[in-house]
């Protein structure tokens, strides 16, 4: 097994300029591309270069305006733009079941046509239209997609009730081990299901423009079908694919990215005092490192529609950490996803099962996600995947406590520094790769890294530095617009 430490320190020696001198002679490349245990690639797929700095918003699209339509949503679009958002995740479009229906609306993930448009939202041509007007300004559209169940009430529990799974007497049944009793589960050994299901999701990327898809449970469906599935869709277009799930193997052949459940719950347990120190959240990016291709992307959030409706808002699970949080979801190796009226400061758990709307409003939250997305956009260290640059640890005199990473490419670079704890720390950088000069992101103010620098962090505090390129001389921008 490889060494999960090595992932912090082979980044660091490369920092250091020494890795190359650590490292055999690699000879001839004609030799080594024909040596027998030459490695290959382990992901298979290739991303589409569009999601290569992209940020994502997800938008439930009931609660997203009074309306609760796409012509409404279609408003904000320009808003989200300038915020800095790339890809654009709309919570399941379809018709939702009536038959043991949760709440007055019930739950979006109950799908009774995989083939059409909930009216609640709109018609065909509605979603269309915002699929143009989005590809227009710049951004890319992907909606969720529910592989793993169907709606009671959908046809094809009549039409074709053998591709649903049966219980130890027989019957249908819904997921075991949840509580939910509006689904009931597919039967994915059945080839005439996965045609089906194939065909359903190439009709949305063909007739309607999408871009790909947020799946839902993707444990729930076996892994052969998600690699049977990408070929297919990006036979019509080079599609983004993001599964509900924690796990390397998916990202091979079918996914483009991941969640990082992991990092946002050792968080919360930090900042909620279940663990004293960072130790767990350290272990998520060693294990991120140790355990996951290169090029494979970590969806690294703050709340999603799930936390938010059922374990609390940004603010009840961050409290004052918040702002620490979402600025270290952006800056650490991760895509950031933004949920539908954090940046208003949304301050209550939003209904899932009835209508519960937004009140958007200007606030410094908002203002906080675009400086961090411009920055994120213009630092090609920070980009996603492969195409950014890998974190690399730089050691302080708090270890405990205190969690400081440099992420730094030829074109400059980011060194940042958290507080993760709720009394103020001091510290001091050990030597390594982030000596030198930078610029405070958010001050502006010039900055000098060195043996003699102490970091004064208040409870929950954190810098941010920026690091020009090498022999740059432009005045080096810290996330304001042009």
């Amino acid at each position: 097994m490889q060494d999960i430490r090595l992932s912090f320190v082979l980044p660091a020696l490369a920092g250091l300029g020494l890795l190359g001198a650590c490292q055999p002679d690699s000879g001839d490349d004609t030799t080594m591309a024909s040596h027998p245990y030459q490695p290959e690639p382990y992901i298979k797929l290739e991303h589409p270069e569009w999601t290569r700095s992209a940020t994502i918003y997800q938008i439930n699209t009931r609660q997203f305006t009074k309306e609760g339509t796409f012509r409404a949503a279609e408003s904000h679009l320009p808003r989200l733009r300038a915020l800095g958002i790339d890809i654009l995740w709309l919570m399941p479009i379809n018709p939702i079941g009536e038959k043991f229906r949760k709440g007055t609306l019930g739950s979006p993930y109950s799908i009774r046509d995989y083939r059409s448009v909930n009216p609640e939202l709109g018609t065909f041509a509605d979603f269309r239209h915002f699929v143009d007007a989005a590809h227009a300004l710049g951004m890319y559209v992907i909606i969720d997609w529910v592989a793993a169940h169907s709606a009671w009430d959908n046809p094809l529990v009549e039409q074709h009730p053998e591709w649903y799974e049966r219980n130890w007497k027989g019957e249908l049944t819904s997921p075991e081990f949840w509580d939910w009793w509006d689904t009931v589960d597919f039967d994915y050994d059945q080839p005439e299901l996965r045609a089906y299901m194939i065909e359903s999701m190439k009709y949305w990327v063909r007739e309607a423009g999408i871009d790909g898809f947020r799946c839902d449970v993707v444990y729930n469906v076996p892994l052969d079908f998600w690699n049977q599935l990408r070929p297919e869709l990006d036979a019509i277009k080079p599609v983004f694919m993001l599964a509900e799930w924690e796990g390397r193997d998916i990202h091979a052949e079918a996914f483009d990215a991941s969640y990082a459940f992991k990092q946002n719950r050792d968080l919360q347990d930090i900042v909620q005092g279940r663990r004293e120190n960072i130790g767990r959240l350290v272990e998520y990016y060693a294990w991120h490192y140790g355990g996951y291709p290169r090029d494979a992307y970590k969806l690294t959030h703050v709340t999603n529609h799930d936390l938010n409706a059922w374990d609390g808002t940004q603010f009840e699970l961050f409290g004052e950490a918040l702002e620490l949080a979402i600025v270290l979801s952006v800056v650490n190796d991760g895509m950031p996803m933004i949920y539908n009226g954090q940046e208003a400061g949304n301050e209550k758990q939003l209904a899932f099962f009835d209508k519960d709307e937004i009140e958007w409003r200007e606030h410094p939250i908002g203002e906080l996600y675009r400086r961090l997305f411009r920055l994120k956009h213009d630092t090609t260290a920070l980009w996603n995947g492969a195409a950014g640059a890998p974190m690399v640890r730089v050691f302080n005199s708090d270890l405990a406590h205190v969690f400081s990473f440099i992420r730094e490419d030829e074109n400059g670079g980011v060194f940042a520094v958290f507080n993760i704890s709720p009394e103020a720390r001091s510290v001091t950088i050990a030597d390594g790769p982030a000596y030198g000069e930078f610029r405070d992101f958010f001050s502006g103010e010039l900055a000098t890294v060195d043996q003699a620098t102490r970091l004064d962090l208040p409870p929950w505090g954190f810098r941010v530095f920026v690091r020009q390129p090498i022999g740059a001389n432009s005045k080096l921008r810290v996330g304001e617009p042009e």
